[in-house]
């Protein structure tokens, strides 16, 4: 019973939250802004343009999606640094990097979490599968970086596999939860570090993203870019060397995007209200679905238990013809990905299935 009144609450909202007028299957890509979110936005860039007060963006607002983003993740809210990118922070994470330290990643994972290594040019970053990563860690191995559900194709690491090997050798972690958070029950207390995309499956915009850094691994990085908004009292710290610097991850604050920041904290709440449990639920039963509907094409996707991102061999050349007829998908490293989440109905797998079966 509470199942069943779980996809009605489900279905109610989102019928109240969304008015995307397409086949919408490509949130790995970009998620659709809620109704709410939007409204805040153009709140936002109203007062802006009538030149009111308000206009200049709220700090009360950010530190709402900062406190959400806590909740949902399952870490204390001084946990968590604001940013506008997921380079940005891994970045950070990079240069506090003695050289010469390794570090592990999966072959294919996203360049933004690998890219700001290998520009560093002094570290050694080692490539190794997916499914063999936990199995890579060694003694020489500083940090293992990796992303929980991969982009591509949607695999889903062992995490807790790679948690112990990790801590067997007295290496850091650090995982990309953006195509986890908002769909996958994740809990970023686990790991030294996490980095989060606010534009995709949190429904938010780009220019908002978070860091979680945990309280014995914080004194392992320099706030290189720490601005005013990094200090104790941030409207204490607006001129000269900022005398004290916050003494939560806070420290590694990025000044707020306020327009993405407004949408993000609306779009948080939203989840806050449905429960990730029940989206994740909601976003698995849809992908089982098309799996099923996929094996009678003959069609043969990725291997990805669990996964609410369905990855397709040899068909990324249909990703034009779909958005011709208002599905959109996404070609990546040569398959074609559709992705599931909580505006999703079995309606747009039908109509997915049904294109491919031409």
């Amino acid at each position: 019973m509470e199942h069943l009144q779980a996809r009605a609450s489900l279905a109610e909202l989102t019928r109240a939250e969304f008015a995307q007028t397409t086949t919408y299957l490509n949130t790995a890509t970009c998620g659709v802004l809620p109704r709410r979110s939007a409204a805040a936005v153009r709140d936002l860039v109203d007062a802006a343009e009538a030149g009111r007060a308000e206009g200049f963006g709220d700090f009360g607002t950010v530190a709402a999606a900062r406190a959400s983003f806590a909740r949902l993740t399952g870490v204390a809210e001084e946990r968590v640094a604001l940013g506008s990118a997921v380079a940005t922070h891994v970045g950070l994470l990079a240069a506090a990097l003695p050289a010469g330290a390794e570090v592990l990643c999966a072959e294919g994972d996203f360049a933004s979490l690998v890219n700001p290594f290998e520009v560093r040019g002094d570290l050694k970053v080692r490539y190794v599968p997916l499914e063999s990563l936990a199995q890579e860690v060694r003694a020489e191995t500083a940090l293992v970086a990796v992303s929980a559900v991969q982009s591509a194709d949607g695999r889903i690491a062992d995490l807790a596999a790679l948690r112990a090997a990790a801590s067997v050798y007295g290496a850091r972690t650090l995982v990309d939860a953006s195509h986890a958070v908002g769909w996958l029950p994740f809990d970023a207390s686990l790991f030294d570090f996490t980095v989060t995309a606010g534009y995709k499956w949190l429904l938010g915009s780009r220019g908002a993203s978070y860091l979680t850094v945990s309280e014995e691994a914080q004194e392992s990085l320099s706030p290189i870019h720490a601005g005013w908004v990094a200090g104790a009292d941030p409207w204490a710290s607006t001129y000269g060397p900022v005398r004290e610097l916050a003494r939560s991850a806070r420290r590694f604050d990025e000044p707020p995007a306020f327009l993405a920041y407004h949408a993000a904290a609306r779009s948080l709440a939203l989840f806050e209200e449905v429960g990730i449990e029940a989206v994740h639920a909601h976003n698995t039963a849809l992908a089982a679905r098309c799996l099923a509907g996929l094996a009678e094409l003959g069609h043969v996707p990725v291997p990805a238990p669990g996964s609410a991102i369905i990855s397709i061999p040899g068909l990324g050349d249909l990703q034009r013809r779909l958005l011709d007829l208002g599905v959109l998908t996404a070609a990546r490293a040569g398959n074609l990905r559709a992705s599931f989440h909580l505006y999703n109905t079995e309606a747009d797998v039908d109509r997915l299935l049904a294109v491919l079966a031409g």
